[in-house]
């Protein structure tokens, strides 16, 4: 199971059919032994593309907050509620180098606040719903999100 959720996931990013930036490419480079939680990769990947809408919550569009929701709710039976900043108050706050599969990462982008959020996929990336590019894959070090990010967080069982 672990290595065909890598094979589809990294064949449609080589292919180009989910790639919505060059960057995207590294994000697919995987192994099967790096693989935690192929779930949240193959739903991850049913997503990949779908365009950003504010407060949306479909494949026709969908905000940060939906996706992290909509990841939760489908891979681990979990329903969250609220946006960023009500996402913060469900975790319990995790160190970056102590971030696991599943977790969310938020980020203070808007006047200081929690204003995005992103589930973290392992080795350094996160999928969110970016405003310019829809649901996409990106790392955690590249210059703007490392500029933003506020902290990780687990959400308790």
């Amino acid at each position: 199971m672990k290595w065909m959720a890598v094979i589809v996931l990294c064949t449609l990013c080589i292919t180009g059919i989910c790639q919505k930036r060059a960057d995207a490419f590294e994000a697919c480079r995987l192994s099967a032994d790096s693989v935690q939680d192929p779930y949240l990769f193959y739903k991850t990947n049913e997503w990949l593309g779908v365009r950003y809408r504010y407060a949306g919550h479909s494949k026709k569009g969908i905000d940060c907050s939906g996706f992290a929701k909509m990841l939760y709710h489908e891979v681990y039976c979990t329903e969250l509620s609220g946006g960023s900043k009500d996402l913060w108050k469900r975790v319990k706050p995790v160190k970056k180098d102590s971030l696991q599969e599943g977790d969310l990462v938020f980020f203070r982008i808007r006047r200081g606040q929690i204003s995005h959020v992103g589930v973290y996929l392992g080795h350094g990336r996160m999928a969110h719903a970016s405003v310019r590019w829809g649901v996409i894959i990106s790392d955690l070090d590249e210059p703007y999100y490392k500029k933003y990010y506020f902290s990780g967080g687990r959400i308790a069982p």
